[in-house]
């Protein structure tokens, strides 16, 4: 059995493959700043990606990105912006996704969602 933390590091680098197998440039991961935090900071051809990853075991709780609440999408948004203010990227097509990743025992599942609506 796994603890959250090791289900969440277990998670981030299984979405962090998947990334790659798909051509993202992974930039960054575990970004933190006082505002937040940002699991995965990617490009996608020209466009930034800044990327919350979710993982379950079980969905007794819902789904992973249910757990991408309006708290947690405004503390995105505000990394996000520092991130792009403290590396001096200006005029840049900015996407916000989630990823979820579902394990069962030795098998895992992707779920990839593009352009996830971060702020109201």
């Amino acid at each position: 059995m796994y603890i959250n933390q090791e289900i969440g590091r277990l998670g981030e680098e299984l979405a962090t493959k998947y990334l790659e197998d798909f051509n993202y440039e992974i930039i960054e991961k575990n970004f933190r700043c006082r505002s937040g935090e940002i699991d995965i900071i990617a490009k996608d051809k020209e466009e930034y990606v800044f990327i919350e990853v979710k993982t379950r075991s079980y969905l007794c709780y819902g789904r992973p990105a249910e757990a991408v609440n309006r708290i947690k999408k405004t503390h995105i948004y505000k990394a996000t912006n520092y991130y792009l203010y403290k590396n001096h990227i200006t005029n840049a097509f900015v996407r916000f996704d989630v990823i979820e990743v579902y394990l069962n025992k030795e098998k895992y599942k992707i779920e990839h969602l593009k352009n996830v609506e971060i702020c109201d």
